[in-house]
């Protein structure tokens, strides 16, 4: 049996663009990335801590050591810049696999989304 547990998460980070004239996804540090382990086109669930918004969509690097979080296309209809966000993946794997699996968390600098 499979089942589906968190991969990876990325604690506390703000908005910092949104744009609505993009075709969609959202945009991270790339360094952010690489410390959470997501790639390019990963899925990825959105959690706004200041509206309760939840939405997900598709991960595109951004540029490395600036912080960008950016949500494009629809859903940056339902951030505001500075808001508090909790971005997380999940992985698929066998059960007993699953029981010692440990996800990549990743707690930036709030003031800057960079890593401290």
């Amino acid at each position: 049996m499979l089942v589906q547990v968190v991969k990876s998460k990325i604690h506390r980070v703000k908005v910092t663009g949104a744009d609505l004239n993009y075709i969609g996804s959202i945009t991270i540090d790339e360094d952010l990335m690489d410390a959470a382990n997501i790639i390019e086109g990963e899925r990825i669930q959105v959690v706004n801590n200041d509206n309760g918004e939840r939405l997900e969509t598709y991960v595109i690097p951004g540029p490395r050591k600036s912080g960008e979080i950016t949500l494009n296309g629809a859903a940056a209809r339902r951030v505001a810049v500075g808001d508090v966000l909790i971005l997380i993946t999940y992985g698929f794997m066998d059960f007993e696999e699953a029981k010692t699996f440990k996800p990549s968390l990743v707690f930036p600098n709030e003031a800057t989304n960079t890593l401290t």
